[in-house]
């Protein structure tokens, strides 16, 4: 791995800003898709009903570090008063001349403004309306969704969603959390080939092998294992198959006797 390809530093995050949120339950799902992909910081601005709201927590699933830990703004302009760099989430054109970036575009800008020292919040709004047209204003640059026109509404948790899935995803080298790869160590030869002898013995007193055919039929066979790169589990397991099959015939057999 260069270090190119080394995961980026994920003390640097963006701020997710929710403007006017309606619904403790829409709130307590955000903070989960936040901690979903490693964003922790949270601001609200007026929500309606005040804050807290009974219903987020349950919704946030766990999450509730970053429900407890989320300031609280009257307005937009107080919430990103600190921040460097601001996007706005939109679904529609606003008539406004600013930059247009798709998440996975946009995710890649937060980083490089991250590294550089600079705080970046990202604006989502209203559950029904979205962002009036005054905050998108106080926006450095537009988030929008490569969505079907036809329906682009998203959920507001959605939409945190998506946009931290491209930043986590960009800023880890979408590592994965397991890689499917064996638990246990590769299997070493003199592990594999006592399995092989155990197996060939077996099938011989079962009278598998044609006659003149063993050495061929014993080297394909060997090559069908050896391309399955067999692990220590892997051998311990097949063994085990091999015994049982084994045993269950021998005692089939002393019973018929």
């Amino acid at each position: 791995m260069t270090d190119t390809d080394q995961p980026r530093n994920l003390s640097q995050k963006p701020v997710i800003i929710l403007v006017g949120p309606q619904m403790a339950e829409n709130i307590g799902m955000v903070a989960r898709a936040m901690a979903n992909f490693g964003l922790s910081e949270l601001r609200l601005v007026s929500p309606r009903g005040g804050w807290p709201k009974k219903g987020a927590h349950s919704a946030a699933s766990g999450a509730t570090h970053i429900l407890k830990d989320a300031a609280l703004y009257d307005t937009a302009e107080e919430a990103v008063a600190d921040l460097q760099f601001v996007f706005a989430t939109t679904a529609r054109e606003r008539g406004q001349m600013k930059r247009v970036y798709a998440p996975a575009e946009a995710a890649l800008k937060t980083i490089e403004r991250n590294t550089a020292g600079q705080r970046v919040g990202i604006m989502f709004g209203r559950e029904r309306t979205g962002l009036e047209n005054d905050e998108v204003a106080l926006a450095d640059a537009i988030i929008t969704f490569p969505v079907d026109p036809d329906f682009s509404s998203l959920n507001l948790a959605q939409a945190v969603l998506l946009v931290g899935y491209e930043w986590y995803k960009n800023v880890t080298k979408e590592a994965l959390p397991f890689d499917g790869e064996p638990q246990t160590p590769p299997a070493n030869k003199e592990m594999v080939l006592s399995f092989f002898e155990y197996l060939e013995s077996e099938l011989e007193a079962a009278n598998f092998y044609p006659p003149d055919k063993k050495p061929t039929m014993t080297r394909n066979m060997r090559d069908i294992f050896y391309r399955l790169e067999m692990t220590e589990q892997d051998v311990r397991t097949l063994r085990g198959a091999v015994r049982v099959l084994v045993e269950t015939r021998r005692s089939r057999k002393s019973q018929i006797n």
